[in-house]
Order: C-alpha cells, then sequence, then structure tokens
C-alpha cells in the first residue's frame, strides 16, 4: 500500500484527510524497550479560509488521541 501521501483539496471541500498504510517499525514502549510496533501517518490538508491551521492541528491530535485508544470512545 502506500504508506503517506497528501490528499488534494477540491471545491467545496475544506479539509481532507489522507490516511497511509501500517507498516512495521521500532518504537520505544513505555518501559523504554525498542519493540516492533505499527505506524501509519495521517495528514490533513485544509483551506486556511475556513479551517485555521492551529484548529486543524489540534483536531488531528485528537484524532490520533482517539485512533490509538479507541476505548475511550466508550466512556
Amino acid at each position: 500500500g502506500i504508506e503517506r501521501f497528501t490528499a488534494i483539496i477540491n471545491p467545496p471541500e475544506a479539509g481532507i484527510l489522507a490516511i497511509g498504510t501500517t507498516v512495521d517499525e521500532p518504537v520505544v514502549a513505555k518501559d523504554g524497550q525498542i519493540v516492533a510496533g505499527k505506524r501509519m501517518t495521517v495528514t490533513m490538508s485544509c483551506d486556511h479560509r475556513v479551517i485555521d491551521g492551529v484548529l486543524g492541528a489540534r483536531w488531528l491530535q485528537a484524532f490520533g488521541d482517539l485512533f490509538e485508544k479507541p476505548e475511550s470512545l466508550a466512556l
């Protein structure tokens, strides 16, 4: 699959999300050990006339938090 890409906004869209495939990479576990893990790249393109960059970054951070811990949606 495609690991990372940038999606292009087409009118009348205000923003678009691009999600790449997962890849196996070394990651640091909570105990500091390096272990095998899954990573993926998520990028968002925004029309800055509609979505401010700071707001887009906050939304992308919230998306990442929920994606990493989907059980939090049940709380």
